[in-house]
């Protein structure tokens, strides 16, 4: 159970008993709201986030309005593990990109693994706005796409700042997933193989024929070992607990081990990069 979840289920843990101690049924509770029963349920069991408005009528509803502010103030820190892309995304992808950089400089190691895409600080322009284009699309976000794109590629110089250490892994269907036109998808394949032949950044790529204990069932990112971010479809998760950051660290770890690097990792690429020619 991940950091956000837990605290949503204790908020819930929470508002039960308040229920309880009022002497209410979950029912009697949802109509004295207007509210259908299954929200209640819901809420209670840590499968729906109550809203402040909702906190601030549950709590008057069971007779303590004077505990409304501390579940109001719970709730907001439970918030900073769990932002929606539509919330983040509210004023334009640039915004994000330029906060995500902020991150990025304030870290001194990061470790960073893809297992669909290539990771944002790798991409080439033309593969960065097939991205963020699909981003505004599904999230229905401002169109600042020219914007967005400068603002991920001005990202990548951090990884010529001298004192922070990036590592990257990238699951090998990472690099077959068709998220751009054929002659965009092959220049990013083509510049990828341009980073690793320098031997400038530690890039590794894990084969689909390597023999793996761990499923790198989806991307994440980890900052100096206590922050990781993990993107979902809806939403970006920050872990923060040492419970939850210590299985990121040993997944890392062991792919790390199994990546081809070098020459091998060139050849994996080159294989994919004249598929996507052809």
């Amino acid at each position: 159970m991940t950091d956000f979840q837990t605290a949503r289920t204790s908020l819930g843990a929470q508002l039960r008993q308040l229920r309880v101690d009022a002497g209410l049924s979950g029912r009697d509770l949802a109509a004295q709201l207007g509210w259908h029963p299954a929200k209640v349920s819901k809420i209670e069991r840590g499968k729906q986030t109550a809203s402040p408005t909702d906190l601030r009528h549950w709590t008057h509803g069971c007779g303590s309005p004077e505990t409304a502010d501390a579940l109001i103030a719970q709730r907001r820190s439970l918030e900073t593990h769990y932002a929606s892309w539509r919330r983040q995304l509210a004023y334009g992808t640039r915004p994000r990109q330029l906060a995500f950089a902020d991150q990025e400089r304030a870290a001194r190691h990061m470790r960073i693994l893809e297992t669909a895409c290539i990771p944002g600080l790798l991409q080439t322009p033309a593969y960065a706005r097939a991205m963020i284009r699909r981003g505004m699309r599904l999230h229905n976000t401002p169109n600042d796409l020219e914007d967005a794109v400068q603002a991920r590629m001005d990202r990548q110089a951090i990884l010529e700042t001298s004192g922070q250490s990036v590592e990257f892994l990238l699951w090998e269907p990472a690099l077959q997933v068709r998220l751009c036109e054929p002659t965009d998808h092959a220049e990013q394949l083509t510049d990828l193989a341009r980073r690793i032949a320098h031997e400038k950044l530690d890039i590794g790529i894990i084969s689909i024929a390597a023999r793996i204990d761990l499923v790198p069932a989806h991307g994440f990112w980890v900052f100096d070992s206590h922050l990781v971010l993990v993107e979902t479809v809806s939403a970006e998760l920050s872990l923060t607990d040492e419970d939850a950051i210590r299985p990121y660290l040993a997944v890392f770890r062991e792919l790390s081990q199994v990546a081809a690097r070098g020459q091998a990792a060139l050849r994996i690429i080159e294989r994919h990069r004249h598929a996507v020619a052809r």
